[in-house]
């Protein structure tokens, strides 16, 4: 295997660990503060804030991971992607800020359970994927013109653009349904039947749209007919293998039958999803100024950056599983065990 496909390999890893991590911990925020509006808190509550304590501190690891490495791996994405996401990447930090100022307040102000706060919380949850996830639409190619040598976003040709809004589309309803089949099985974990009732009603809520939504962007990139969708007609049995499993997973749901191995399948069907669609993008990390291949850092830099992220990986891996052992027992989440992060 070529090293400039191990590297981007490794990437995607980290990435599909962030987005799983992060969806489950953004959506339990919009739950937590959608319960509160509507005076729901008393289901719900308890157990999100049980899940967010221990993991919302670890929640970008995989993210820096991630981020480090794309501008290591891949130099030329700092000068391409730099200016063109000073935008979305603001808006991101915001976001990021915002949510980490809610712990701040819940912990030391004394103001749990205040509506403000969690609702910039949750909200804010919904927006860090939708701005993130314009960097996927921008690597369709189309709304970059090199202006002087100098890459410029089209920035009202991406506002324009229904693949882009399509994107952000699925973005947000896939965290809400990662997160409702998640914390499901989690508040069932925790013999808490009401919980658990309502957080099967909004898993089973969000199945449709997230497959109309996913539809939507496979419409949008045939409509270009552009490259991608090419690529992506040659993995079809993928996305069928990944259709399967999501199928699988709501009918589980839907008989209030194995919820922990419906979580199983809910990761593995997007892990195939993702790498599915990761293989139908290559070799293009921006369409068509960029490829893994002409923006590959030197040899002896890509084996560190390698070693050192395959080890790194496998320290992250151990640290998950400490942290599942510690806080996801049935006592700790049922709230015998009130150890806290």
């Amino acid at each position: 295997m070529a090293l400039e496909v191990l590297g981007i390999s490794v990437l995607w890893l980290f990435l599909f660990g962030y987005v799983i991590i992060a969806s489950i911990d953004y959506g339990a925020g919009f739950f937590n503060a959608y319960s509160l509006v509507r005076g729901k808190n008393h289901i719900l509550s308890k157990i999100i804030k049980r899940y967010l304590s221990p993991v919302w501190e670890i929640t970008n690891v995989f993210f820096v991971f991630f981020f480090v490495g794309i501008v290591g791996f891949f130099p030329q994405t700092a000068y391409y992607y730099g200016t063109v996401l000073i935008v979305p990447a603001s808006i991101a930090l915001v976001l990021l800020a915002v949510r980490g100022s809610y712990y701040a307040f819940e912990a030391y102000s004394g103001a749990s359970g205040h509506k403000g706060y969690a609702m910039a919380y949750g909200i804010s949850g919904l927006f860090l994927p939708a701005s993130l996830s314009v960097v996927l639409a921008i690597s369709e190619g189309g709304f970059i013109n090199i202006v002087n040598g100098n890459p410029r976003l089209d920035l009202m040709a991406l506002l324009k653009s229904p693949l882009s809004w399509s994107i952000v589309v699925l973005s947000v309803v896939a965290v809400l349904y990662i997160s409702a089949v998640f914390l499901t099985w989690y508040a069932w974990r925790a013999r808490d039947t009401s919980a658990s009732e309502l957080m099967r009603t909004y898993a089973l809520i969000w199945a449709a749209p997230l497959i109309i939504s996913a539809l939507g962007i496979i419409i949008e990139l045939k409509s270009l007919g552009n490259w991608h969708y090419d690529n992506i007609l040659d993995l079809w049995w993928l996305f069928l293998i990944s259709g399967i499993l999501f199928v699988i997973t709501i009918l589980l749901i839907g008989k209030r039958r194995n919820y922990g191995l419906a979580v199983i399948l809910l990761i593995v069907q997007f892990a195939v999803a993702f790498f599915a669609y990761g293989a139908s993008h290559y070799p293009y990390l921006l369409y068509p100024h960029l490829t893994i291949y002409d923006s590959f850092t030197n040899e002896a830099m890509a084996v560190s950056l390698i070693v050192v992220f395959l080890l790194g990986f496998a320290l992250l891996l151990p640290s998950l599983y400490l942290v599942f052992r510690l806080f996801f027992t049935k006592d700790y989440v049922s709230g015998k065990d009130e150890t806290h992060v």
